[in-house]
């Protein structure tokens, strides 16, 4: 038998239901689309076979004996190497409540039952999809060292970057999982929405009790319509204060040149910081002057390596 090494890898389904029936007409259904079938009866066994199965999507029925979906789905995304896995619950058909309560507790969508395998298969694939395309943010935002993670619609974190785990367990007490509500809320309304000027600006989060403040800003959205949102240290006083000192900027010039650091363009900098275009490019001729530099480019590097230096105590 030749074995070979280059055959793409077969999606891995999680199917957790008690009835023996409905585990194997949906087993039959997902191999006979190519996938690979992880099966658990209830929501304990599941927990344990998420963590070792290692699935790529879980479909989870929502009323089972014991530990119910609900409460499955939500310890599921609890646990590290599961929580950015979809989960797909299998309701009754007029079961509405069914549906909301599993959207609160972490899931993606719902199928109803009785469940017609052809649609069934083309939602997993569509929400694998999605899933792929978000790993693929996310490993690469892994890889760059950026602190970011992922809000959900609801407010939820989806995932995050290693980075930004340590910075968010800050904010309660060594858990990264969850926001306090009413950041949560804080997040998704001025960097969640539509309006352009809102959508820039940087949320400031005084951590007083550990010495630091948390600065959060948008990068984007997902395919999956979550929020991406980067996390840093901040100390907008003393970082001002520190590249004042560094290069005899005025307070306004060592603004603009920590934002200049951070990535944003003149126009962000100026809704940001209330300034027209005119007056942030009159103060960037005068910081390049300053800093002997040709371009933001070497500019940000320089600002870069002084507040690298500070964050390290140096």
């Amino acid at each position: 038998m030749q074995i070979r090494d280059d055959e793409p890898r077969r999606d891995r389904v999680l199917v957790v239901d008690d009835t023996s029936d409905t585990l194997a007409m949906l087993t039959d259904a997902l191999e006979g689309a190519g996938m690979t079938v992880l099966v658990s009866l209830d929501g304990i066994s599941a927990l344990e076979r998420a963590q070792h199965g290692k699935p790529d999507i879980i479909l989870l029925d929502a009323i089972m004996p014991g530990l119910d979906g609900f409460e499955t789905c939500a310890r599921l995304k609890q646990l590290p190497t599961v929580a950015s896995v979809p989960v797909v619950f299998m309701t009754g058909l007029s079961d509405t409540e069914h549906v909301i309560r599993g959207f609160g507790a972490g899931g993606v969508d719902y199928v109803t039952k009785p469940i017609v395998p052809e649609q069934l298969i083309a939602r997993l694939r569509t929400h694998l999809a999605n899933a792929r395309m978000v790993n693929s943010a996310r490993d690469a935002l892994d890889l760059a060292g950026r602190a970011a993670f992922a809000l959900d619609v609801h407010g939820r974190i989806g995932w995050r970057t290693p980075s930004a785990a340590s910075m968010l367990s800050l904010l309660h007490a060594g858990d990264a999982q969850q926001l306090d509500p009413a950041l949560a809320a804080l997040l998704m309304n001025d960097l969640g929405t539509d309006d352009a000027v809102r959508a820039r600006r940087a949320v400031t989060i005084d951590t007083s009790a550990v010495g630091i403040s948390l600065s959060f800003t948008r990068i984007g959205r997902t395919h999956g319509d979550q929020l991406l949102v980067a996390v840093e240290r901040s100390d907008a006083a003393g970082d001002a204060e520190r590249l004042g000192s560094q290069y005899g900027l005025t307070p306004r010039e060592a603004e603009v040149l920590i934002w200049i650091a951070r990535g944003k363009s003149n126009r962000d900098i100026g809704e940001i910081l209330a300034l027209s275009p005119r007056t942030v490019n009159k103060h960037l001729e005068h910081i390049y002057v300053k800093l002997g530099v040709e371009n933001r480019a070497s500019a940000a590097a320089l600002a870069t390596a002084v507040l690298s230096e500070r964050a390290q105590g140096g």
